[in-house]
């Protein structure tokens, strides 16, 4: 089958430094990408186990054809994977020879490490000083059920619901089916690690956003509210926006700006199945949008997810095997066209509020960006504090940069993140500086929103959507 032989192709590629996973698959010409995505990681996640299975076996030696990379794919997907349910061609009866085999060492395996479960063959596998294992974050979407009937489907299936969790040590604790409700975000669910959900009738439906607890925190500190008119500025591939929809409950208004179209594609694709219908998307460079556009008017909340180094993702060094901190050139430029971006966000004159973050661990790309956009907005903008009770802070750059927030594995059990928000300075000018309250999750609005809110008339609450995952 052809999804094999391109899998095998992919894996060779990042094992000879050719690209990352994510390149190498949409170069691939694979008609579906996301099917052969996830053959890719998920194989490569189990690489260590599949190779110890296969030597044991005696697979290459047996079949001295077969070339170790498509073999590390077929014995994943006979033992790990769907099991040929998507075909399998001639490979089929060649791994039916070996299947008892096959079975048998990796048996065999749990047994000599006192496991029982696949996923439990990771943990044990994992490289000495490798970052621990992080839980799996499932936030609900709101714009097409809530969460109680979420949480009742997945009861229905078999998972175990926890309650609320209290701290990170019950997240660390989580095992099995056995499931949270995240003790900060009220949407986000939380499961143990390598739960795949890929194929859950809740997530096709797009009931359920497969998205980090750290990339959820630009939305919720932003917290547009309904009705409001947001500019996400570098928006593919598109989690966020989806969540800042869900905030502004499909009401006002979303411009989402990426250049590139074919992120653009999936991103479009995504937030259809999200329910989204109050975005409006552009193949545009956010630096060539003038804040002067009257479209743009009434935007008074900016997320920018500026591109990073990725020094924080988990999986970087899965997709890019030696792949370290970024060289000092590549972090100069970077860092200037996030400070670009960052200035010129600053421009649109009817802003109120906006959150910068990155998926970066490197001062160059997050407390240096924000001290100099601060330094050049001339005082009309402020660092906000926000989550008090938030474990690991910014650098100690300048005044003020605790009120940044980062996240790591070891620290916050989410992927490695930057998230800073300013406001404008003269929406809260009656209060200062020092007495500014810190912002918890249930009050991150601006002054600004609060009078809005004064002025309107509030709305009747929308009832939930059951949960349908065949509409």
């Amino acid at each position: 089958m052809a999804l094999y032989g391109a899998a095998a192709a992919v894996l060779a590629g990042v094992e000879n430094r050719q690209g990352s996973i994510k390149g190498l698959v949409y170069s691939s010409r694979f008609q579906n990408v996301k099917q052969l995505y996830a053959l890719v990681c998920e194989t490569q996640r189990y690489s260590a186990v599949l190779d110890a299975v296969i030597a044991s076996a005696g697979l290459l030696r047996a079949e001295k054809k077969l070339r170790p990379h498509v073999a590390k794919v077929l014995v994943y997907e006979l033992l790990l994977g769907q099991g040929f349910q998507r075909g399998g061609g001639r490979w089929k009866p060649l791994l039916a020879r070996h299947q008892a085999r096959l079975k048998a060492e990796l048996a065999r395996l749990k047994v000599q490490r006192g496991v029982s479960r696949n996923e439990d063959l990771l943990e044990l596998g994992s490289n000495p000083g490798s970052a621990p294992q992080m839980p799996r974050f499932v936030r609900v979407n709101t714009l097409k059920t809530c969460v109680d009937d979420a949480i009742d489907y997945l009861k229905r299936q078999g998972f175990s619901y926890q309650g609320r969790a209290s701290s990170l040590e019950d997240l660390r604790a989580l095992k099995g089916k056995h499931f949270l409700l995240d003790p900060l975000l009220p949407e986000l669910l939380v499961f143990p690690p390598h739960t795949d959900l890929h194929e859950h009738p809740l997530y096709q439906a797009g009931h359920l956003i497969l998205q980090d607890k750290a990339s959820c925190l630009p939305a919720m500190l932003l917290a547009p509210p309904p009705g409001a008119h947001v500019i996400d500025a570098c928006a593919a591939p598109g989690n966020k926006t989806s969540h800042l929809a869900a905030l502004l409950k499909n009401q006002g208004k979303i411009f989402a700006f990426d250049l590139d179209a074919k992120r653009l594609a999936s991103m479009a694709t995504l937030l259809s199945r999200a329910g989204v219908s109050c975005c409006e998307l552009a193949e545009r460079d956010f630096l060539a949008v003038s804040p002067s556009d009257q479209r743009y008017r009434q935007v008074q909340y900016i997320l920018l997810d500026p591109s990073c180094s990725g020094s924080g993702m988990v999986g970087r060094q899965l997709e890019e095997p030696g792949a370290g901190l970024p060289s000092k050139e590549r972090l100069q430029a970077l860092a200037g066209f996030q400070q670009r971006a960052l200035c010129h966000a600053l421009t649109f004159p009817a802003l109120q509020r906006l959150v910068y973050s990155t998926c970066s661990l490197c001062q160059e790309e997050n407390e240096d960006v924000v001290q100099e956009a601060l330094q050049k907005s001339l005082g009309a903008f402020r660092l906000v504090p926000v989550l008090p009770s938030w474990p690991h802070r910014g650098l100690g750059t300048f005044p003020g940069a605790e009120h940044c927030l980062r996240a790591t594995p070891e620290t916050t059990l989410t992927g490695g993140f930057f998230v800073a928000v300013l406001e404008r300075v003269e929406v809260l000018s009656s209060t200062s500086p020092t007495e500014t309250p810190e912002l918890t999750p249930e009050q991150p609005r601006t002054a600004a929103s609060a009078l809005k809110r004064k002025r309107k008339r509030r709305r009747k609450p929308v009832a939930c959507a059951s949960v349908q995952p065949g509409m």
